[in-house]
């Protein structure tokens, strides 16, 4: 029996993990959960899963859980909040497996615990390795922590990887669907509107995901991912636009061969992979052979996506960038969705706050936490300064 923690259990990911549990209640069972703001949620998984613990983003929040754990009848379950609450789920002693699945850094400090305490990590947060990969996978080396990647592209590298050495690879393809607007004009690109980007041809993800999934953005990160787990320089990590999602990702050798990992469009899948690892746990997750036959691989093109340019020169210069990448693009993102700027003027905030971030490499969890805040309100401050200006330009009405 594997006891798990879950980080983010209210999201996506968390939800799909429980259902992986419910599958095989005889190897998984809930140890301890993070549910951030949801109390809704939150108390329906307590009462079912009863985990030893469970943490929610704020005291009100937690009180507001406990007060209706009480009455209910639901006893036995510790609730905690913050920071200090995830760090608490992720490193109880009782658990044997982490899935860290909280959107942003917000779960950064609880996975870097969760390692340092020497739990096997299940990541679904890309933004923890973007940010803090060069930290984390030192951890992870010198505590002989594995981490094992649930993000579908990454885990399919990860499975195809286990054919050769690390040496043998000459380079990895990540694919890519190409989002909603991967023929559409260029010229119509200022006047994408927050709906047609919300509208992804093949997953049902967040909205910042969603966001970055139509502007590529998401396939920069994962490129800086995949740098960091698999030890590879950003040369050797290639961007495919695959529309069909049928391939997740494909490892090239070094005498040709090629291995590609093909299955369902179903993230059950990679995290029933991360939980069960080195195993093979057999599912019903089955994939139609048909589908192989209408299959596209075309090169991405980076004027139309010029967010899958910036994450290679971030992924080049390292250290401070991958984070001003990912903290600005957060915040740029939440500009679009809120109408106050274009969807091209998330990639132009992205370059501003990388031509202003100066080079450094943080060496502790802190350090890239005060990375990523500076990287914010330089952002901010790059909105609210085109917003006055888009302001100035506006015709003054007689």
């Amino acid at each position: 029996m594997k006891n798990i923690a879950i980080l983010g259990s209210t999201g996506s990911i968390g939800t799909s993990t429980l259902s992986i549990v419910a599958s095989y209640p005889e190897r998984y069972r809930v140890a301890s959960l993070v549910a951030g703001r949801n109390v809704h949620l939150a108390f329906q998984q307590c009462a079912r899963w009863r985990p030893l613990l469970a943490s929610m983003a704020t005291p009100e929040l937690a009180q507001q859980l406990a007060a209706r754990l009480r009455s209910s009848g639901v006893t036995g379950i510790e609730i905690v909040h913050g920071t200090e609450g995830s760090v608490r789920a992720a490193t109880l002693k009782e658990v044997d497996f982490v899935v860290s699945a909280i959107v942003g850094v917000a779960g950064l400090e609880a996975t870097y615990a969760a390692v340092m305490a020497g739990k096997p990590i299940g990541l679904a947060n890309k933004e923890c390795m973007v940010a803090a990969g060069e930290i984390l996978t030192a951890a992870a080396r010198e505590e002989k922590v594995p981490l094992l990647p649930i993000d579908s592209e990454h885990n399919a590298i990860h499975q195809c990887m286990r054919a050769g050495t690390l040496q043998e690879v000459k380079q990895i393809w990540l694919t890519a669907s190409g989002g909603p607007f991967r023929k559409l004009p260029l010229s119509e690109f200022e006047h994408i509107t927050v709906e047609q980007a919300l509208k992804h041809p093949t997953w049902v993800m967040g909205q910042r995901i969603t966001i970055d999934s139509a502007t590529l953005l998401n396939k920069g990160l994962e490129i800086i991912e995949a740098c960091r787990l698999f030890d590879l320089p950003p040369a050797q990590v290639k961007v495919t636009v695959h529309p069909q999602s049928t391939v997740h990702s494909l490892v090239e050798y070094v005498d040709g061969s090629i291995l590609a990992q093909i299955s369902v469009t179903d993230m059950r899948l990679p995290i029933l992979y991360a939980l069960s690892y080195p195993e093979r746990v057999e599912s019903e997750l089955n994939f139609d052979m048909r589908a192989l036959a209408d299959l596209h691989f075309e090169p991405p093109d980076l004027e139309r996506f010029p967010c899958l340019r910036l994450a290679y020169e971030a992924a080049e210069a390292g250290g401070a960038h991958p984070i001003a990448l990912n903290a600005s693009d957060e915040v740029a993102v939440a500009a679009f969705l809120e109408g106050r700027i274009s969807f091209m003027g998330i990639p132009r905030t992205i370059e501003e706050v990388l031509a202003a971030t100066p080079a450094s490499h943080p060496s502790t969890i802190a350090e890239v936490l005060e990375v990523d805040a500076q990287s914010r309100e330089r952002a901010h401050a790059v909105i609210a300064a085109r917003t006055v200006a888009a302001r100035k330009d506006m015709p003054v009405r007689a």
